[in-house]
């Protein structure tokens, strides 16, 4: 599994990556180098979207271990 999240990861980094390219620059990067919806370009976009759903279904949350009744009054 820590294999798994490592690559899913990078790939959600690179992303990051290409959509900001995308939205400062008008620059697809992938498109660039694969061409404009390829199959190989949909292939990276659906890689980088299941490990976007990958690291939301395997990252642990946050829990509140205090304890914040309203009846504690200091």
């Amino acid at each position: 599994m820590h294999i798994l999240r490592t690559i899913a990861y990078a790939l959600v980094i690179t992303g990051a990556i290409v959509w900001g390219l995308v939205g400062f620059f008008n620059y697809n990067i992938v498109a660039a180098m694969f061409g404009d919806a390829t199959i190989l370009s949909r292939i990276v976009y659906s890689l980088v979207g299941v490990s976007g759903i990958i690291l939301l279904a395997t990252t642990e949350r946050e829990e509140c271990y205090c304890d914040c009744s309203e009846t504690d009054h200091y």
